[in-house]
């Protein structure tokens, strides 16, 4: 059930950046505020007595903080990759940086790996690209800006594989709302810097509108990390069969709503890769 409800808020928050496009919707500000109402849902729903020192003496607080520098900083670096590289390119590259937190768990944490669970993630690679290319996007990409996909490759991936780290050594049940709040706080307060920074070249035009998106947006994104981090803590529950799921999940699903309800057009190669999504779903479900 958390699985299915993280794979639901991700591609709800697809759906959200979708509409801010389509209303103009200042996207850093309304990234922003989503830290900000993000953190404060997080802050709230902690059911302990509510302490700085203790969060700030926390095992797991410097590690929250690395994490909020690293979800603004690959937010921005997946927003450059777009406009250099295409949408199609900036899936691809963020979602198969799943493998380096499979690998990690099969290293880290002696995860099992037989044939039918590694034709399963393989197959999984495979629909990720395939469902995320676009004919237009391979013909405009250009070595040059390789750099940028590698990038957000590598970061995603630490992402991920840094928040399996910390919910496995230091985090607690009950720590997990204000695990994520300092994580949201942490960026929203750099999100703050870059809009101060970027408001001394081109003063800063408020609207309702980036206030409304990234409220909505905040309360999504903390349940979609919140579903996430309690889907780790489940018992027998491997991470690299989690990530797995979940990335497929989000894809697909993302891809599945574009065609049903933005009428995104599909190319042959999405359509098998869609195939290859439920496939490797059943392999490494049943692994």
């Amino acid at each position: 059930m958390y699985l299915l409800l993280s794979i639901l808020c991700s591609t709800v928050i697809f759906i959200i950046f979708k509409c801010f496009e389509k209303y103009n919707v200042n996207t850093l500000q309304a990234i922003v505020i989503n830290y900000f109402i993000a953190a404060t849902f997080g802050f709230l729903d902690y059911n302990a007595k509510l302490s700085v020192l203790e969060i700030t003496d926390s095992k797991w607080f410097i590690g929250a903080l690395c994490l909020g520098a690293l979800f603004i900083a690959i937010f921005n670096v997946m927003a450059l990759t777009a406009q250099k590289n295409g949408l199609s390119v900036t899936s691809v590259a963020s979602k198969m940086s799943v493998v380096i937190p499979i690998i990690f768990g099969v290293y880290a944490y002696n995860e099992s790996v037989n044939l039918q669970k590694l034709i399963g993630i393989l197959l999984a690679l495979a629909a990720v690209y395939l469902t995320s290319v676009k004919a237009k996007s391979l013909k405009t990409f250009q070595l040059k800006n390789l750099s940028l996909p590698i990038i957000l490759f590598l970061g995603s991936g630490t992402i991920d594989t840094s928040i399996k780290y910390l919910e496995t050594k230091y985090l607690a049940d009950n720590e997990i709302p204000v695990f994520s709040a300092t994580i949201f706080l942490c960026s929203g307060l750099i999100g703050v810097i870059l809009l101060t920074i970027k408001s001394l070249k081109t003063p800063l035009k408020l609207s309702y509108k980036p206030l409304i998106g990234g409220a909505i947006l905040g309360v999504v994104n903390y349940y979609a990390i919140l579903t996430l981090l309690k889907a780790l803590q489940i018992n027998g529950f491997e991470s690299s069969t989690l990530f797995t799921l979940n990335n497929v999940g989000i894809v697909m699903l993302s891809t599945l709503i574009g065609l049903l309800f933005f009428k995104e057009k599909l190319i042959r190669k999405n359509w098998i890769g869609i195939a290859l999504a439920i496939i490797s779903i059943g392999l490494v479900t049943f692994a």
